[in-house]
């Protein structure tokens, strides 16, 4: 089977890609599922109906999905092309520990059948920017990153999987390289323990192929830790914000994933896994 977690749109502020092309692409790929999981980033961004929006620095105002019209698009395309391909609706919640009450009235609004929990700020500070990064040791902005993880995933239980694990590898700078996973490898432990146990999964994020990293996201350590726990769900997903990204990687992904002992991956329906053979 093949399935794509973790897709964006034009829904999306970072992207451009019309949800319509998406379908159209994935098609023609021979993808035989795709999840929407457009963004949403409380204090970041606002959402659409807000009347004073937070604006970008270029006075551009920062949006979220726009629910409404979001979903009655993945509702109709659901119809128009429920011959050819299974389209599921989620979101990624980029979620901080002072946004909790927010998110969790976002999806009791919505039928999802997908969230993704990501930790994309800490502060209301982005790391893509360096915001939160700036004047903060490699140690500090790692450890706070984790400490923010654990410190949500065990308040907050309304998502699906976490997105890539350990993200803020992406936007590491630091001239001595990327941080060891021994120097978290604890509070690693803590949260994949906690979502394990409140039966949430990982997601196997493909973009680390496009960002030229030199592991995968989230990393082998992290993958073989998870397993080891006993950790069974899984989603792969290309995080994709244009036609390009679409579906890539996602083979080498499995390849990894049974390299490391898992037999199976997920997809979801009304946010309950169902797994396949990889």
């Amino acid at each position: 089977m093949f399935a794509d977690y973790h897709v964006h749109t034009y829904y999306s502020g970072d992207s451009i890609y019309p949800m319509e092309k998406v379908v159209k692409d994935a098609i023609s790929m021979k993808i035989d599922e795709i999840c929407f999981t457009d963004h949403v980033d409380y204090e970041i961004k606002s959402d659409w109906t807000d009347s004073n929006p937070y604006k970008s620095k270029e006075g551009k105002p920062r949006l979220n999905v726009n629910y409404p019209k979001y979903f009655a698009e993945i509702a109709e395309l659901r119809e128009k092309y429920k011959n050819k391909i299974r389209i599921k609706q989620g979101l990624e919640l980029g979620v901080q520990k002072h946004t909790i009450e927010k998110n969790t009235a976002l999806v009791n609004s919505w039928d999802l059948d997908f969230v993704i929990l990501s930790i994309h700020q800490i502060g209301n500070k982005e790391f893509w920017s360096q915001d939160y990064q700036k004047g903060k040791t490699q140690k500090e902005y790692n450890d706070g990153y984790y400490q923010e993880l654990y410190d949500v995933v065990t308040h907050f239980y309304n998502y699906s999987v976490i997105g890539h694990f350990d993200l803020i590898k992406r936007y590491d700078k630091n001239e001595k390289g990327l941080y060891p996973f021994a120097e978290n490898k604890d509070i690693i432990t803590k949260i994949l323990t906690t979502i394990i146990k409140n039966g949430k999964g990982i997601e196997l994020n493909t973009s680390s192929f496009r960002y030229g990293l030199d592991d995968f996201m989230p990393s082998r350590d992290i993958l073989k830790l998870y397993y080891e726990l006993g950790g069974t769900i899984i989603t792969i997903g290309s995080d994709s914000h244009k036609e390009e990204h679409l579906g890539a990687y996602i083979q080498e992904c499995k390849e990894e994933l049974k390299r490391i002992g898992f037999t199976k991956f997920c997809t979801f329906d009304r946010m309950k896994p169902s797994f396949h053979d990889l």
